[in-house]
């Protein structure tokens, strides 16, 4: 356990000095870490970064690389394959066996090249969203990158911030900080400034310590770092802050399901084979084991694994691009079955760039001219003087009850910025332009105490001494504050609060309400004498209303355009928000959230009353959710899930947090989130831009797609590879293809263009059909349809009538007695006129599938759209891949010692014009099947629920 110990901050720390700092004065902390209220100066901090390092936890040791390639070569598919090479080498043909292992060796090597680019691409995403820390630095609140807090460093702490370091809080106004990480604990733990001279306590113990990994739960405070880096309570338990291993995702467990399945059928069709071989054809044992074998390598869809990885990675890599960062690659695929997405609305749906446009204050509304952060621009000033006290009252107000900070324009950025809550941002600019002068306001009413908002209170409130004691100022939601007033400023004085007042406040505010603006109602009240600590039941009561602030923050540019994509795709959009329901309601309605006139709007209270049943009933119809707590937001998100549905939650605050995480994908905003948003956040919107949503969605279906198209490529040439053999068997005609030739397709010809359909771009039509099922399989009855009997089918008709032209040619016309040749070698069929058709007959067979699949890869480009949709020249990887085909077959066939390998005749010219055929004719074949799949109402995947549609089962 780390001792936080007076240490001379001029040399690194060895842990040999006498008193822990957690039980000196907060004065003498200052003392004695060399640093003051105002912070370091930036030559000291330079300094101390120098001696310190930067503060940042060493890696952990990763697993060596060879142990990583190690998976790849001893998967179950993979071991197969090696029992095949070995009964390859041990039936006499050891080239057949080296080659199978070279199978294994290719796929693996490129699975663990594609895992390291993955992996190195997703860690340098990562380091494009920084970790910022709040400070003081030359007197004056600063933001710096979190590597760059050294020992004695002031930070400044408030919701929703991660700590970057070990430190001993000074200040503190209601801070809590969620020290889980540490200590398991899952309760936040009050902090407090006093010194803790409490014996038999450990330093996590401390009331007055907060942790690096730790996150501020609620409150505001200040607190002097003390360790950085490793020599942190995290950084000493840094072997424990390895990566968790993950849950293997949907997808995964779906392939592992698909190899198990190939795997079985495969090894049984194989030893189908065998049996019948031998028991009814009367073949040679080893005949019959070659024949098992060759069915055995074409069922093998060698490049399956590396394929997944190199559609999920390349789908991260396009979302980076867009400006989303995706956490872990397993997510890009749950991307693709969101039928939910649950969003809050501050800093979500709008641009949190608050802006005070009205105040009512007596009785009177006032106009606030001006945007943005500027207290100089425009004014606020009341026409009737009889307001004019009222109005002060409420602006001084809404100056102390306030923790933003507001930053002049500088060299580097031109425009006022604030630091902290943009709404409290909002109203310091309205005190300003009222005329407050916050310096004197300060002296005037100096605060001693916070108590912090909370998500069910609603409210915030600060304690001020002044001339005659103490006054608390409150500021929150307009029906809660208002429910703990007793009177209201009229003219100066307290005037009692009737229930037509009340009424006339209330309609005042849902007139706010109604036309999307957020609205806080201010309050005061002069405390008696102070007895005990200061609670929210002793402080918030008995209250004097001063009026109501009304802020515009307007919808983000895209998010209309992004919520009517997304309603296109079948995705039902939902409003969470802790927000006043009419406020909710119009911005919902505004951005098309809304179809339907009357929706219902849920309060959090109404979720408290309901069961779970009732709940999820409640969600079967258009609902705005507002007035909601951080559980109440867990709960919603559990009910949908109840429903089977996939829910995405968008936020970006310290209350959307345990939403994020329930949710089957958090994704949190960049630039407004919080850090504990981010970091429980399985996407992050790096430029707060609500239509990277759209295009992670997108993106997620397209990779599913594109596993598909995959799937149906291989599958499609593996009947032409698998007929010959039961074929052969069953009629006793020719093998028509070799097992030698099933490798070269397997390993040369099919490999590449199968991957490059792994990096198909969305097609147009992606996101205009439903979410697919959570179960949807990857390969289910239409797929295989499709692969296996439509192109599979077409694809051996055609190279079985070029393999029966070619002895056609030759005067063969019996074709169900030809001679069979394959237990003859090369040389043996090389010197016997028969034995050169049937070589000349099985080189056509292998081109004529090579030649098939290139209309084949070009069909597999899209599920339903037509190709010019998509563009002919879109995926260069593709036709890279299909040239290296061809080239791939011609060595084969034309370049010794090659086609002596894989028992090639070289082709005369004109049988190309025959093959060159075969690509067309299946390419033609499947765009007719397109047509008319196009013209049936139903959609590709199985239909989610819409927006109003019962549960599904």
């Amino acid at each position: 356990m780390v001792s936080y110990l007076i240490m001379p901050v001029n040399r690194k720390p060895e842990f040999m000095f006498s008193q822990s700092l957690y039980a000196l004065r907060a004065a003498d902390v200052f003392k004695a870490m060399e640093t003051s209220p105002d912070g370091l100066s930036t030559e000291e901090a330079q300094a101390r970064l120098l001696l310190y390092g930067p503060n940042v936890l060493r890696e952990p040791p990763q697993p060596p690389q060879w142990r990583k390639l190690l998976r790849y070569v001893s998967h179950p598919m993979a071991l197969l394959l090696w029992a095949a090479g070995l009964l390859a080498l041990l039936t006499g043909r050891p080239v057949m066996g080296l080659i199978i292992w070279v199978v294994v060796w290719v796929n693996a090597g490129f699975s663990f090249w594609r895992e390291y680019r993955a992996v190195q691409a997703v860690d340098a995403l990562k380091r494009l969203l920084p970790a910022h820390a709040r400070v003081i630095r030359n007197s004056a609140e600063t933001q710096i990158l979190a590597s760059e807090v050294v020992p004695g460093d002031v930070l400044v702490l408030a919701e929703g911030d991660n700590v970057p370091a070990d430190a001993r809080v000074v200040e503190e106004y209601g801070l809590r900080a969620n020290d889980s990480i540490l200590t398991g604990e899952a309760i936040p733990a009050r902090k407090s400034a006093e010194a803790s001279m409490r014996d038999g306590m450990t330093e996590l113990e401390r009331p007055n310590m907060v942790f690096a990994g730790s996150s501020i739960f609620a409150g505001t405070g200040r607190a002097v770092v003390l360790a950085t880096g490793m020599l942190t309570q995290f950084g000493r338990i840094a072997n424990l802050t390895q990566a968790v291993k993950e849950e293997p995702s949907l997808l995964q467990l779906n392939l592992q399901h698909l190899t198990r399945v190939i795997t079985v059928v495969a090894v049984g069709a194989a030893a189908l084979v065998f049996v019948v071989n031998i028991s009814e054809v009367g073949m040679h044992s080893l005949d019959a084991l070659l024949f098992a074998i060759g069915i055995f390598v074409a069922a093998v869809p060698e490049g399956l694994i590396p394929t997944v990885t190199l559609a999920l990675a390349m789908a991260v890599q396009r979302l980076a691009r867009r400006n989303v960062l995706v956490k872990k690659l397993s997510v890009v695929e749950t991307l693709g079955t969101i039928s939910v997405i649950c969003t809050d609305k501050s800093g979500t749906l709008t641009q949190n760039q608050m802006t005070v446009r009205d105040v009512w204050v007596a009785g009177q509304r006032l106009s606030v001219t001006g945007v943005g952060y500027d207290p100089n621009a425009d004014h606020l000033a009341s026409s009737n003087p009889g307001v004019e006290s009222d109005l002060s009252a409420l602006l001084a107000a809404a100056s102390l009850c306030n923790n933003s900070r507001l930053n002049a324009p500088t060299q580097d950025r031109p425009i006022w910025t604030c630091l902290g809550d943009q709404t409290e941002a909002a109203l310091r600019v309205m005190a300003r332009k009222g005329g407050v002068d916050e310096g004197e306001l300060a002296e005037t009413y100096p605060r001693v105490h916070e108590l912090p908002f909370d998500a069910r209170r609603k409210r915030m409130s600060t304690i001020h001494r002044n001339a005659s004691g103490e006054m608390v100022f409150v500021k929150g939601a307009p029906k809660e504050v208002l429910q703990l007033c007793t009177h209201v400023l009229i003219d100066g004085a307290p005037y009692p609060l009737d229930h037509t007042l009340r009424a006339e406040i209330m309609a005042a505010n849902d007139d706010y309400a109604r036309n999307a603006l957020r609205v806080l109602a201010l309050a005061r009240r002069n405390l008696p004498p102070r007895s005990g600590a200061y609670t929210p039941d002793k402080v918030e009561q008995g209250l004097t209303f001063l009026g109501l602030a009304a802020m515009m923050d307007p919808p983000r540019p895209d998010v209309a355009a992004a919520v009517k994509a997304c309603r296109e795709a079948g995705i039902r959009m939902v409003m969470i928000t802790g927000d006043y329901g009419l406020t909710a309601e119009s911005v919902a309605r505004r951005i098309g959230m809304l179809s339907g006139p009357s929706p219902r709007i849920l309060t959090g209270a109404d979720v408290d009353t309901m069961s779970d049943a009732d709940l999820q009933a409640a969600l079967e119809n258009e609902v705005v959710c507002a007035r909601m707590a951080p559980e109440h937001k867990l709960r919603l998100v559990a009910a949908f899930q109840a429903r089977h549905d996939v829910v995405a939650v968008i936020g970006d605050g310290v209350n959307d947090a345990p939403a994020l995480r329930k949710a089957d994908v958090g994704i949190a905003m960049g630039v407004a989130g919080t850090d504990v948003a981010k970091e429980a956040a399985d996407v992050i919107l790096t430029d707060d831009n609500f239509g990277g949503i759209v295009a992670a969605i997108e993106e997620g279906r397209a990779a599913y797609d594109n596993l598909r198209k995959f799937i149906s490529y291989i599958f499609a040439s593996n009947v032409p590879e698998i007929m010959p053999f039961i074929l052969s068997g069953l009629f006793k005609i020719p093998l028509a293809l070799t097992i030698m030739q099933v490798l070269a397709i397997d390993l040369g010809t099919d490999l590449l263009p199968a991957m490059a359909l792994g990096v198909e771009k969305p097609e147009p039509g992606v996101m205009r059909r439903p979410p697919r099922r959570r179960n949807q399989p990857l390969l289910d009855r239409g797929l295989m349809l499709r692969a296996v009997v439509f192109l599979g089918g077409i694809q051996t008709v055609l190279c079985y009538i070029g393999f029966f032209f070619v002895y056609s040619q030759f005067g063969y016309t019996d074709f169900l007695h030809l001679p069979s040749l394959a237990h003859l070698s090369f040389l043996e069929r090389l010197g016997r006129p028969d034995g050169q058709v049937y070589m000349l007959a099985t080189t056509v067979f292998h081109a004529g599938v090579v030649m098939a699949q290139i209309g084949n890869a070009f069909a597999s480009r899209t599920i339903t759209a037509k190709m010019r949709q998509v563009g002919v020249f879109s995926n260069m990887a593709l036709l890279l891949a299909i040239l290296f085909e061809v080239a791939i077959i011609l060595l084969l066939i034309y370049l010794r010692p090659l086609n002596a390998l894989f028992e090639h005749q070289p082709l005369p010219l004109v049988y190309w014009f025959g093959l060159a055929l075969y690509g067309p004719i299946v390419y033609l074949l499947d765009w007719i099947r397109k047509i008319i799949v196009r013209r049936k109402p139903e959609p590709i995947y199985p239909a989610s629920q819409s927006s109003t549609a019962p549960a599904r089962t």
